[in-house]
């Protein structure tokens, strides 16, 4: 089932405003167990601090900031890297595609991936990688037409302190 969300691109002043709100989105997923690189202890002062180093990035022209809403609330939020070498003008990273709990299953993940990918294009990005634990955000990037290149085992650690492997894919856009 989809639901009608809003997906934008937040500049440092629209992402301040929604700190909260994109931190609440960070700590379910990790409270819900996500491998996204964070252990716990981890609540909401962390998050902001997290994402206060994101705005910085915005500001810095780094990341291009994404957020989904639904109903006027942030239940998602995707980042696209394009502070790169200068050998790599051609490509980014996708960074942290978080869906709040109480919204998955309702087609967020995919919009703000078709968002992420409009907004490399226009950016002039023409290859993305990702990188995500094996498991079901693995199956949603296959769906989405990316191509997986390998895994690599016991690569980091899940939020319970159980080895998780991680699974690297790319997409031409």
């Amino acid at each position: 089932m989809r639901r009608d969300v809003d997906i934008a691109v937040l500049d440092a002043a629209a992402a301040t405003s929604a700190i909260d709100e994109l931190a609440d989105v960070l700590v379910d997923c990790v409270v819900g167990g996500a491998a996204v690189g964070f252990m716990p202890p981890f609540g909401h002062e962390e998050a902001v601090a997290f994402f206060r180093g994101v705005i910085g990035a915005v500001v810095r022209g780094g990341i291009v900031l994404l957020a989904a809403k639904d109903g006027g609330r942030i239940v998602g939020t995707v980042q696209l890297g394009v502070d790169l070498p200068p050998s790599q003008p051609h490509r980014a990273d996708v960074k942290k595609l978080l869906v709040h709990r109480s919204a998955r299953r309702h087609g967020i993940g995919p919009a703000l991936m078709a968002k992420l990918e409009e907004e490399a294009r226009a950016r002039r990005r023409l290859l993305l990688v990702l990188d995500t634990a094996t498991g079901p955000a693995e199956r949603l990037y296959a769906r989405l037409g990316w191509t997986r290149a390998g895994v690599i085992p016991d690569y980091a650690l899940r939020p319970d302190g159980s080895p998780c492997d991680i699974v690297f894919f790319w997409k031409r856009v």
